[in-house]
């Protein structure tokens, strides 16, 4: 059981790497969403391309997919209808900075839970862990850094 456990907490070290503790590699996905204004979260750099802001929900919709499947949930209990990628606005000016704050509370309100989900599995006593979600999660979060660091980047180059 206590290997189970320093497994466990190794998995929680791993996602927060990815999310929001300091790390070897650079930004985590929080880092680089620090100082995005929901204008700059709005931006497309094209026609069809996903903005910071559905990147963010993204992100927080798989940290739930991940949770749901650690603890056997059923689907639908998002907070928005759809699976994978949300539509959100394509101007800052269309619903502001407090959705835009409302929706990077959301990402950080489903890391918290899905480490609570992480830790409870510690007390089970036959806990199924499928540990490529859990790396998953945490790769998932370092791939979408690099984009919202991107992005950010496209929009100063852009002239936005």
């Amino acid at each position: 059981m206590k290997e189970e456990n320093s497994s466990l907490a190794l998995l929680s070290q791993i996602i927060d790497s990815g999310y929001n503790r300091k790390a070897w590699h650079g930004p985590n996905l929080r880092q680089s969403l620090r100082g995005v204004s929901a204008e700059e979260a709005a931006w497309r750099p094209g026609p069809g391309r996903h903005n910071i802001w559905e990147i963010t929900v993204h992100a927080a919709y798989w940290k739930y997919a991940v949770r749901r499947r650690l603890r056997g949930d059923p689907r639908g209990s998002f907070v928005y209808e759809g699976s994978n990628w949300f539509v959100r606005p394509s101007s800052g000016a269309e619903s502001g900075e407090k959705a835009w704050r409302e929706d990077k509370k959301l990402l950080e309100q489903e890391h918290g839970k899905l480490r609570e989900a992480i830790a409870a599995l510690a007390q089970a006593r036959n806990p199924r862990v499928p540990v490529s979600h859990i790396y998953g999660v945490a790769f998932h979060d370092i791939y979408h850094a690099g984009q919202v660091r991107l992005l950010r980047r496209l929009k100063t180059v852009a002239g936005g």
